[in-house]
């Protein structure tokens, strides 16, 4: 193995298809991986494969990442319940596993340098190049930070680059950079980076208001200990399931957003997501939670779901305190078990049914409907419950 092998993670857009010939260029045999995380159809991946072969690489190889995604990262994101800044559903978090696809690759290798397409303005550089710095020690290459020292129309010079050595760029990569993955699809760049209306272009799996079918969709998802196990009886394996979810609630348009958020590095981040299938999960693990969870679990969970995914979209992945934060929202899983009604007529999911031997209901009293104690306790129960703010108001107004 020559000592200028370097392993670069790959997925045949704009930035990494421009990273094989710079790289080759400066004298790197680039050995490409594709982490297939559930994204791409059999022909996506198999153009995948040839464009890494048209531009160069030494060899290529394709690692199904899927089910590693579920595992590492859909249950317990879905088990938090919660959206950076209560918006984005952190959909570019199979970057951890695509460095872990890399790095075995790597070690195969007998190379200890990787490469990645990140930019140096945005929040991926951080994830890959931390996930890579709690491996050990390698060197990391990062072809378009090192052009944007003398670029600043990165894009547009990516494209003259590799125009001007024969290889042909697709339409939509010209425009915008997309980011598509079982979890989801994020679109950048174009008139969203220009604080615009997006385009008509600028949508993907979501089907737009006219092409929502005439029927709802009603679907009913099984949990066990919190984690999502059947769609209408029918028992499947996790990144099966999210795929499923994915393509049905699509049709309807569910889960499109277009987010401003707060990056990493400082800067606002403007995209459009699309996340239909995680957004049917979340929507029906917390109805499933919040009915089977104390009051004090309920109120103080958010708080450790938070700081889980401040910690996932920072790129501290492999940091110690998201690992502790896990072992109390699997603790907190215990009783989530049980089965939820989804509902969708387009635009928006309801959990509209809840079934669970956990459900947390008293024998002799309804809200709003019945109860098995009297006037006087009650009354008994408000005046201590309400006694400290009474007393302030009591003492106030004199």
């Amino acid at each position: 193995m020559s000592d200028k092998s370097i392993v670069l993670a790959f997925s045949g857009g704009l930035d990494t298809s421009f990273c094989i010939p710079w790289l080759r260029e400066r004298g790197w045999d680039v050995h490409t991986v594709f982490a297939d995380t559930g994204g791409v159809d059999a022909e996506e991946r198999a153009y995948i494969e040839a464009r890494a072969a048209e531009l160069g690489a030494a060899s290529h190889v394709t690692v199904d990442g899927g089910p590693v995604l579920w595992e590492g990262f859909v249950k317990p994101f879905v088990m938090a319940g919660e959206s950076y800044q209560g918006q984005y559903p952190l959909l570019v978090s199979d970057r951890y596993l695509i460095v872990d696809a890399a790095l075995k690759r790597a070690a195969e290798l007998g190379t200890r340098a990787i490469a990645h397409g990140c930019t140096g303005m945005g929040n991926d550089q951080v994830r890959f190049d931390l996930a890579v710095k709690a491996a050990g020690d390698y060197r990391i290459v990062a072809p378009i930070r090192e052009i944007q020292k003398q670029h600043s129309q990165t894009r547009a010079y990516e494209q003259a680059y590799l125009e001007e050595r024969g290889f042909s760029v697709r339409a939509r990569q010209k425009q915008y950079t997309i980011n598509e993955n079982l979890l989801g699809v994020t679109l950048s760049g174009a008139e969203i980076d220009r604080w615009e209306a997006p385009g008509e272009g600028a949508r993907a799996w979501c089907k737009p208001r006219a092409e929502w079918p005439a029927q709802p969709l009603r679907v009913t998802l099984g949990f066990r200990n919190g984690e999502a196990v059947s769609l209408d009886g029918e028992t499947l394996p996790g990144a099966q399931l999210l795929a499923k979810l994915n393509t049905l609630f699509a049709e309807y348009g569910v889960g499109r957003g277009l987010y401003t958020g707060d990056t990493t590095i400082g800067l606002k981040g403007r995209i459009i997501f699309e996340a239909p299938g995680l957004t049917a999960l979340l929507t029906a693990h917390r109805a499933l939670e919040e009915a089977v969870l104390s009051k004090a679990q309920n109120r103080f969970k958010p708080e450790v779901a938070r700081k889980w995914v401040e910690l996932v979209y920072e790129g501290f992945y492999n940091d110690p305190l998201k690992f502790d934060l896990e072992a109390f929202l699997k603790s907190s899983q215990a009783c989530v078990n049980g089965e939820v009604v989804l509902e969708t007529a387009g635009g928006r999911v309801d959990a509209v049914a809840v079934r669970s031997p956990h459900i947390l209901n008293a024998r002799g009293a309804t809200y709003a409907q019945s109860a098995d104690w009297g006037v006087e306790e009650a009354e008994g129960f408000i005046r201590l419950f309400g006694m400290s703010s009474t007393l302030w108001a009591e003492v106030n107004r004199r």
